[in-house]
């Protein structure tokens, strides 16, 4: 019975053999890719797109809607200060912005800037109502990157984990409530559109601690409100996106004094 067994054995391994030798080229079938992912190997996930509903996806559906709006109006409640006027952010910044706390205006074109419109600064003017401040860059850029919502979208499409809060009513109707926490660096630095000294700048602002984002989706994936918890609290609501309606003239040259040289003062 020894011979027998010996050659049981030896076929045995001789199977075994050419089983693996098989393997060896190729001709395995491919492993099963839920077969993979039970084996504690996930498959790669689908990218989040702008079509799909998950919370990634909603917040690039923003982005989108604000490329596509490129103005609105607002209202903000910037620390102490409470402020009303109009933004465009393409396809060159505009901003007019009127403090509740000061009865001047500012408006901001691209790379210059008007302060004033009242009678205060025509005295101090001697006349014209407007001082004008010009550059190579755009003055109040801080005030605007606080005011934008595309900053604002931009940093929450950054964040690794929205977290999607359920609809919650607002003045105007029901919104979608998410948040966002992320640092102030990676708020910054997701801010591409900004050049490298806007970017430093912007992430001194916010400060040295978390940035906790909270946004409010209308049923377009509008940004109808935003709240900005960092170094200090800033809330801003939005209205007529994309509306022909909103301009911002810049004023008559009789009725402005050139700064010069001289840089824009704090405001309000």
């Amino acid at each position: 019975m020894a011979a027998p067994a010996r050659w049981a054995a030896a076929l045995l391994a001789a199977v075994l053999l050419g089983g693996a030798a098989t393997g060896c080229t190729g001709s395995a079938p491919a492993p099963d890719p839920a077969a993979t992912a039970t084996a504690g190997v996930a498959p790669s996930s689908p990218q989040p797109s702008p079509t799909d509903r998950s919370p990634h996806g909603v917040l690039l559906s923003a982005q989108l809607a604000l490329h596509d709006a490129r103005r609105a109006e607002f209202r903000a409640v910037l620390g102490e200060d409470r402020a009303r006027g109009a933004l465009f952010w393409a396809p060159k910044t505009v901003l007019k912005y009127q403090s509740d706390l000061d009865a001047r205006l500012l408006m901001v074109l691209d790379t210059s800037a008007y302060l004033g419109g009242d009678q205060a600064s025509a005295l101090r003017l001697g006349g014209p109502h407007w001082q004008k401040f010009a550059g190579g860059r755009t003055p109040y850029a801080a005030l605007i990157d606080r005011l934008s919502p595309v900053v604002a979208v931009t940093a929450a499409v950054a964040a690794s984990d929205p977290v999607p809060l359920g609809e919650e009513k607002l003045l105007d109707g029901t919104a979608a409530h998410y948040r966002v926490t992320l640092t102030a660096a990676r708020y910054a630095a997701a801010q591409t559109q900004l050049d490298p000294a806007r970017r430093q700048a912007l992430e001194s602002a916010l400060g040295p601690g978390e940035v906790v984002l909270d946004l409010w989706l209308n049923d377009r994936d509008q940004l109808v409100q935003l709240r900005r918890a960092a170094a200090e609290v800033d809330t801003v609501s939005y209205a007529e996106y994309g509306s022909s309606a909103l301009s911002v003239q810049a004023p008559a040259e009789a009725d402005t004094a050139d700064a010069g040289s001289a840089s824009p003062p704090a405001f309000p």
